[in-house]
């Protein structure tokens, strides 16, 4: 069964995003944890199913909140690279994903 994984700072992102959502307002945190866990879960399922974006990496958008999570789909897991604000520049992150 695939799984996915988190690069170092694609889960600094999700920590640092669910402790600004708990700040925000009670119970916000856990349902943005909730979105995200929801959309890794599509990507893991369906790894194809996401947005192509560059390279072999795709998109799937969090339901309720303005993230998307990119990712790579491997032999045996999803490689997820970034969990990413709508409103950051785009391809940020780009210098986390290894040269095939």
């Amino acid at each position: 069964m695939k799984q996915a994984r988190l690069v170092a700072s694609a889960r600094e992102e999700f920590l640092a995003e669910v402790a600004y959502y708990k700040r925000v307002s009670p119970g916000q945190g856990a349902r943005f944890s909730a979105a995200v866990e929801e959309a890794t879960a599509r990507a893991v399922a369906f790894p194809l199913a996401g947005s192509p974006w560059h390279q072999g990496i795709r998109r799937v958008a969090l339901k309720k909140f303005p993230f998307s999570i990119f990712y790579r789909p491997e032999a045996d897991s999803v490689v997820i690279f970034a969990i990413a604000h709508h409103s950051r520049l785009p391809g940020y992150w780009r210098s986390r994903v290894p040269e095939r």
